[in-house]
Parts: C-alpha cells; structure tokens; sequence
C-alpha cells in the first residue's frame, strides 16, 4: 500500500471498558464513539450490560455476514423504530418481516427514478446551483474559513427533492432540514440513553416529534397537493410512483400518512447520510493538497476542459476511491441495530431472543485485522488486491444481505459528480491552528461544530 499521508481524527479508545457511570456520561454529553475502549476495535464479540438489558457487539466478520445476511432471524431491532420514528413513521426502514416485505414491494418500482443514468441530469443541475452558491460564499468569506456542512446538506437535499417531487430545494427548506435535523440527532440519541438507563424521557421524545414535524412539513404541503391531484398516467418521479404503488395482498394504496412516513425515508436517507460523508470527504482532501492536485489532473484528462458528464464520473477512479475511504473511516452510520428472533449461542454467549445486537460499521473498517493502517486516511489502498479484497469483505457502510441501502449506487455516482465539481473549481485548505474536526457519532457520524474550511477559486 503506498505511504499513508496522515492519520484523522478520531476518539481516542478508553484504556479500559466503561462502567455505567461514565458510559452514560460520555453518551449523553459527547457519543457512543466515545464509549469505546481499545479492546473493541479487535474483539470478536463483545457485551455490556446495562439497566434494560444487555447490549451484544458484533465484530467477527463471519458473525457479521450472519447478521446482516439473515434479515428474516435477525431483523432491526427496536430501538431503530423508537430513534426514527418522529421522523419516518412505520417506514420500510424501521419495519419487519412480511410487514417490511410488503413496503418493500410497494417501493421498488419506485426507484426506477434513481437509475443512475436516468438521475444523472438531476444530480448535475443541483451540483451547479451548489457550485454557483460557493463561489459567492467563497467571495463573501474572502480567504475565511467557511462551513461545507450545510451547502452538502443543501446539494444533496436537493438532488432527491428533485427526484422525488420534480422541484428544486429553496435555500430558506434546506436550512430548515439541516437545523432541525441536527437538534433531533442529539435529543433522539438522548432520549434512547435514557430508555436504556430505565429513566423518565424529560420531554425529550415530544421534542423528537416536534422536530420531526419540521422537517415533514417542508414536503409534506407538496404531497397533499399532488394527492388532490388527478393521477396522470406518467410516472414521472418518485411521488408519483407511490400515489400508484399497490398492497400486494390487499391492493391498497398507501395512505397519505405512510405516503409522507415513505418519503420522509427517502428523503432523509437519500441526502442526510451522502452529505455527512462529503463533508468528511473535503475534510480530508483539505489535509492533502498533493491529492488535490492529482484529482484535478485526472478530471481534467477525463473531461478534456469540458462538462463532466456520466461516462466520465464512471471513470474516475481516484476521486470514487477517494469517497470510499471517507466512507471506510466515517461511515455515516456507524452502528446498526439488530436482535435474533430466537434464543442462541454466539461464542460460548448466551443471547436471548429480543436482546440488543450491534454491527458496527465503524469498528470493522477500522479493525486492523480487516484492514492495513486501519485509522490512516489512504485512498490508493483501493487500488491495491489488498484493499479490493478486503472492500468486498469488510467495507459495509450501506450495510449488507437483504436490506443493504437500495440506495447505494446513487448515492456513490452523485457524490463522485460532486466532489469532482468541487476539485475543479476549487482549492481547499484547512486553517492553521485551527482544531480538528470532532467526531460525534449520533444518528449520523457529523463533525461537532462543522467543517470549517478555507475555499479558493481555481
């Protein structure tokens, strides 16, 4: 593997495993990140008890693939329903069983608006309004660090707006989303704490519901419209396919509750997860001017000077391998819930049917015995036998088996067009002296106050 340039931050693991006291803490005034102590990163499968139960981690990649790949014995576990559901309802994310099987069917055809070479005039409409609002923030800064968090948000928010409703997200929305969705990380992560802690909720899951009702109401005025609408024959974008998606048992509709619970899901799983990892992409490219460079060169050999188009964003390898390895060392989210349907023996441990199982995303891309220099930023490693093997093996930041992200390859394409669009008209620096960014680890993996970034016109 070529020479790691540097290593990002990361919290640094405890010297010894929590007690409940301090676990909780570090989970309510900082993350779960921080709970970790060293052994974490290299056990094969851990446990920690706590007021209302016991909590597995799941870290052995055969253990891992078992997990994920059996949805129907281990399917999400509570816990993923009480975080989200302010916000997405009974969605197919937070759903089981013939229930989400049911939801799942309901929504495929709808993803034929995501097709990656359907969806590409979208994505670069929106990445040409973002790059527009840059070069004005960019000048109005005028040398001074600028935070990215909120123009990612912005540009991917915008992307599935207009894939799911055919319109452009107004400056005045996007705010909204990112405020509201950044408060309802911390009271929902607090909330869960103190369901786990068996203590009162202090108000903070009415808090959820209102901050989840800020982020619907900003689609939800365009769904009741489009639902008083006749139904045009033309499937044109994702709303409209779920107006015409049918129960495959019933064959009822969806009604215009679950329609918003379904399209608040997309929405905030098409943009929340995609912007959070560009952040963390630019942060790291910030650190590594060469890098910058070399990226620059690449897109311009692909290009020729012209308009990136979707034969070219195909192509371009180093900036998808520099997206992967943001995506290996920040995986936007960094723990996924699951339970066993049934009683069963993991490693000589006993687990109880209903108990807390964690896969955590961020412990196997950072597991030294899945990867070289595991907490070391180095895109080249893709390009190496050694990292494509262990990127079919232990990257799974979209998850894995059934209900892997159907999303993915969406998601990868417009991020790729993104970051690309932002090398080539721009130069990033990250401000001397100023502190590194600091990982906080909620529903997403953001930066605690920010990207703030120095951004230069090419």
């Amino acid at each position: 593997m070529p020479e790691c340039p540097f290593t990002p931050p990361y919290p640094v693991p405890l010297a010894q495993k929590p007690g409940l006291i301090r676990r909780f803490y570090l989970g309510w005034w900082k993350s779960w990140l921080d709970m970790l102590h060293g052994r974490a990163y290299t056990m094969k499968l851990g446990v920690t008890q706590l007021p209302a139960g016991r909590a597995f981690m799941v870290n052995d990649m055969a253990l891992v693939e078992q997990v994920l790949d059996d949805a129907a014995r281990f399917p999400k576990h509570r816990m993923v329903h009480d975080m989200l559901a302010p916000m997405i309802g009974n969605s197919v994310f937070v759903s089981n069983g013939e229930e989400w099987a049911h939801q799942r069917a309901m929504i495929n055809p709808a993803f034929v608006h995501t097709n990656l070479k359907r969806a590409f005039p979208l994505m670069a409409a929106a990445t040409r309004d973002m790059i527009a609002r840059m070069r004005r923030q960019a000048d109005a800064a005028g040398g001074a660090a600028m935070d990215i968090d909120p123009l990612m948000t912005h540009v991917t928010a915008d992307v599935i707006f207009r894939t799911i409703f055919s319109v452009k997200l107004g400056e005045a929305e996007a705010e909204a989303v990112y405020r509201a969705f950044a408060q309802y990380q911390t009271v929902s992560q607090r909330a869960h704490l103190l369901r786990m802690y068996r203590l009162p909720g202090f108000g903070l899951e009415w808090r959820a519901r209102k901050l989840g009702q800020k982020v619907r109401a900003v689609f939800a005025p365009i769904v009741a419209a489009r639902v008083a609408q006749e139904r045009a024959g033309e499937r044109r974008d994702i709303l409209d396919a779920l107006l015409n998606a049918r129960h495959p048992v019933t064959g009822a509709g969806f009604s215009a509750e679950q329609l918003v619970d379904q399209l608040a899901l997309i929405f905030l799983a098409g943009h929340e997860t995609t912007a959070t990892s560009l952040g963390w992409a630019l942060y790291l490219l910030s650190e590594c001017p060469e890098m910058q460079d070399r990226l620059h060169a690449e897109i311009e050999a692909a290009t020729r000077g012209g308009a990136l188009d979707y034969e070219h964003v195909k192509a371009l390898d180093g900036v998808r391998n520099l997206y992967r390895e943001a995506l290996r060392l920040y995986p936007p989210v960094g723990f996924l819930p699951r339970t066993s349907d049934t009683d069963l023996t993991m490693r000589d441990k006993r687990i109880g049917a209903g108990e807390l199982m964690l896969v955590a995303p961020w412990l196997v891309q950072r597991n030294p015995g899945n990867w070289a220099c595991p907490h070391t930023f180095a895109p080249d490693r893709f390009a190496t036998p050694e990292g494509a093997a262990a990127m079919k093996e232990a990257w799974i930041p979209f998850g894995k088996g059934e209900r892997i992200c159907i999303g993915a390859g969406f998601a990868q394409q417009e991020a790729a067009l993104i970051l690309a669009e932002i090398i080539r008209n721009f130069r990033l620096e990250y401000p001397a002296g100023r502190r590194r960014p600091e990982v906080v680890a909620r529903l997403t993996l953001r930066p605690r106050k920010g990207f703030g970034l120095i951004v230069r016109a090419r």
